[in-house]
């Protein structure tokens, strides 16, 4: 399975998450397809640091369409949800910032810092505390999928030469995800389907293939505007 399939099973995956959002007004079955949307989207980013030819524009890119996706964003929820965040965009641009700074750490060549513990260089464990302060970060200005999107993100970079250990550890989130949940709000059967669906994304990217397919470097970026922009208006 290529980038490109990816791509599209999670923008497919998106839209009925928003359509039934704007349209149904209640949990369906197609917000629990949408699940499957971040995780994908989270992967990508990974995939598109270690691939990137130019991490400047990356970055760059994911900060433009992230400030012109924040109305879109805003006046759906506004209209359909409640307490309009921030948007995704924005979180997979915080992810992308903790890669860079923990990549950037990792990276270091100091000898005072080089000494090892558990595995880990103690630059490495200066890099993950910043890691997690940029996701207590992005859960304080309310970025879509708060903390745990950040971390899904770094998540899929760290382990990323280990795809059995990068998938478990994905579903150890989302259990203690929806574990919080559950124990926030009680026990409710949609929170399970929820939580099912969201690990079912594992499926898709363990079938990546590592190759990128049809090229569409815009695709994505337009597609998650112009679609919540769509359905504003329409429905």
């Amino acid at each position: 399975m290529t980038s490109f399939v990816l791509k599209i099973i999670a923008m497919f995956s998106m839209f009925c998450d928003h359509f039934s959002d704007a349209s149904i007004g209640y949990i369906s079955i197609l917000n629990y397809i949408g699940r499957i949307a971040f995780p994908i989207f989270a992967f990508q980013i990974s995939e598109g640091y270690l691939h990137t030819k130019n991490l400047k524009k990356y970055i760059i890119r994911l900060m433009i369409f992230a400030l012109i996706s924040e109305i879109p964003f805003y006046l759906f929820v506004d209209k359909y949800l409640s307490n309009p965040g921030l948007n995704v965009m924005c979180t997979l641009l915080l992810g992308l910032v903790c890669i860079v700074i923990y990549d950037s750490f990792s990276k270091w060549k100091n000898e005072k810092l080089s000494f090892k513990f558990l595995g880990l260089e103690l630059k490495q464990y200066i890099a993950l505390f910043l890691v997690i302060c940029i996701a207590f970060l992005g859960d304080l200005v309310s970025v879509d999928y708060g903390f745990w999107g950040i971390i899904v993100i770094f998540t899929f970079y760290f382990f990323r030469d280990n795809k059995l250990k990068m998938l478990f550890s994905f579903i150890i989130l989302c259990f203690i995800k929806y574990g919080i949940t559950i124990y926030t709000h009680g026990f409710y059967l949609q929170y399970v389907f929820l939580g099912l669906s969201t690990m079912l994304s594992s499926v898709f990217i363990g079938l990546y293939n590592g190759k990128q397919g049809l090229k569409v470097k815009y695709l994505l970026y337009l597609f998650y505007p112009v679609h919540l922009l769509a359905l504003y208006f329409l429905c």
